[in-house]
């Protein structure tokens, strides 16, 4: 046990010392104050979570729910959908105005304790599909091409999950067809099974310490709607268990998508892919511990590259009084914790973080980080006067690759209202180039943050068409050379944060920056399409194989 302790301290330590590429980035307006709304109510989103049962809350009743973005009736326009016992989908104007359409497409029966989303076109016909993840359940819902959602779960070879917590979609053979990950919690049966903890003499819910760990599931896509459980074959099963962030990208260069899993209270998860299956590398990476080589309570998770070296970075959201945590990619499967370095350690050490995500939200070129926090213990004050059960949603902002400062408090009219935060996703739901975000109040209606930050930069924003690869372009990664001969990458996925799914178009911030000079699509089959001379503020479709693009 001391060894396994030992080991991953060394190789962080090791990481820590290695020598960083030089940060670059288009440059920037002006020192920009941000502006994020909170319209929900105004935009039409009629919704409310609430947690039912007895109180204290227990561990079942306190993990809450997700939310994603998507364009489920492919009119360019992001429609919201809402992850909750009853689920709702409200379709978008891109205008920010948002339509109940629940009934409509199919949704109004479905009634389960759903918990998160899965945004992916499973079988490449145009139109995103939605797996839904649940407490002993889990529906697959095909689009049928934009009229309706079918619950398909019957026939797909999906089995229902013991407690499914984020999911994803992802081609790990790169056959063009998308695959799904799903992650579980734990075993809790509230008739058997210890319901509430003491701790500082107040009975509150048990941690996952207390319960058994379940593993997450690899379904292979195997065409015609079906899928198979690929999760012994590809070495899925060998994971610490306890997973409750997933996120997706080839974070090595091989031209395979590897998975990357924040677990609660257990070593995290890097999953390598061969392509032909996945070797756990949590600890030799040094991903699988924090800066001081401890597990921590991981819940959200995403990949970024904040300092525009070409490598994508980790984020990890964690406990109350624990450092979140940020994973420099270093290179050759290697990375170095530098929460504490970036400034991102202290700054959010005091909350209880789950939905994380990167975002350039004044469009400068370096993406910055939001987090949606709340406890879980909904008397978490009488248990320790520090803590607070609501709490707000945190914006830092990234300072030329070098360091966060946290900036929350400029953001404006309800944006900064405590919650009970769990879910996060983002998105330019009006297509005005400026990344909105939506965020789950588990005991309270959805936060929908527009972005209103007046002083922003220029922007590119990229839909992909795969041919080859699936259709999403999921997995995809897209670079971009500017006339200030600043090179970003981003890359093109739904998944990451916790419980919740992200607009699939890649969004590039570029400061003053006029024009991009070159743009290159290295798609998940491995083909790379080059284009040049693109002008900027505004949406471009490239289809894989094409010379030029799709106007």
């Amino acid at each position: 046990m001391l060894l396994s302790a030992i080991f991953p301290l060394v190789i962080a330590g090791c990481h820590g010392t290695s020598a960083r590429k030089s940060t670059t980035g288009p440059t920037p307006t002006t020192s920009t104050s941000p502006t994020f709304v909170e319209v929900a109510h105004d935009a039409g989103l009629n919704y409310t979570w609430t947690v039912t049962g007895k109180r204290p809350l227990n561990i079942l009743q306190t993990m809450g729910n997700g939310a994603g973005f998507l364009d489920y009736n492919v009119d360019d326009s992001l429609d919201i959908l809402l992850v909750g016992r009853q689920l709702a989908l409200y379709q978008g104007d891109g205008k920010g105005h948002f339509t109940d359409v629940t009934k409509d497409m199919g949704l109004g029966t479905l009634a389960a304790d759903f918990r998160g989303c899965a945004v992916g076109d499973y079988d490449n016909d145009g139109y995103p599909d939605i797996y839904i993840s649940a407490v002993h359940g889990g529906v697959l819902l095909h689009n049928d091409h934009g009229a309706r959602f079918v619950d398909v779960s019957p026939n797909s070879g999906i089995a229902a999950q013991p407690w499914g917590t984020s999911c994803a979609f992802v081609d790990v053979d790169n056959d063009g067809l998308l695959d799904l990950f799903i992650g579980n919690y734990v075993k809790f049966d509230p008739k058997r099974d210890r319901i509430l903890c003491p701790s500082n003499d107040v009975m509150t819910a048990c941690g996952p310490n207390h319960y058994e760990a379940l593993h997450g599931v690899l379904y292979r896509n195997v065409g015609g709607g079906r899928f198979a459980d690929f999760t012994r074959r590809w070495g899925v099963d060998k994971t610490s268990g306890k997973a409750l962030g997933v996120a997706t990208a080839d974070f090595d260069g091989s031209g395979h998508q590897g998975v990357a899993l924040a677990n609660d209270e257990m070593a995290g998860d890097l999953l390598k892919n061969s392509g032909h299956g996945f070797t756990n590398i949590g600890a030799s990476s040094g991903t699988a511990y924090d800066a001081s080589a401890a597990k921590h309570a991981g819940m959200g998770i995403d990949w970024g590259d904040f300092d525009n070296d070409g490598q994508l970075d980790l984020a990890v959201t964690t406990y109350q009084f624990e450092p979140k945590s940020v994973y420099h990619n270093d290179g050759a499967g290697l990375f170095s914790e530098q929460s504490s370095v970036l400034g991102v350690g202290n700054e959010t050490r005091a909350s209880l973080a789950f939905g994380i995500k990167w975002i350039d939200f004044d469009n400068d070129g370096f993406l910055d980080l939001m987090i949606a926090n709340g406890h879980v213990e909904d008397n978490a004050h009488q248990v320790d006067a520090r803590a607070n059960y609501r709490q707000s949603v945190q914006l830092l902002r990234n300072e030329n690759g070098r360091h966060f400062t946290d900036i929350s408090s400029s953001l404006v009219r309800g944006a900064l209202k405590p919650i009970v935060g769990r879910g996060l996703a983002i998105g330019d739901y009006d297509n005005d180039g400026r990344v909105d975000a939506l965020v789950v109040d588990s005991e309270g209606t959805p936060l929908l943050l527009h972005n209103e930050t007046k002083t922003a930069g220029n922007w590119l924003e990229v839909t992909l068409m795969g041919t080859k690869s699936n259709r999403d372009g999921q997995g995809a990664i897209v670079t971009v050379e500017t006339s200030e001969h600043a090179t970003l990458m981003r890359q093109c996925s739904t998944s990451g944060s916790y419980l919740s799914a992200s607009d699939r178009r890649v969004h590039f911030g570029l400061g003053k920056t006029n024009s991009v000079m070159v743009l290159t699509v290295k798609w998940p089959d491995g083909h790379v399409d080059t284009y040049h001379g693109i002008s900027v503020n505004k949406m471009e479709t490239i289809k894989e194989g094409q010379t030029s693009i799709v106007p």
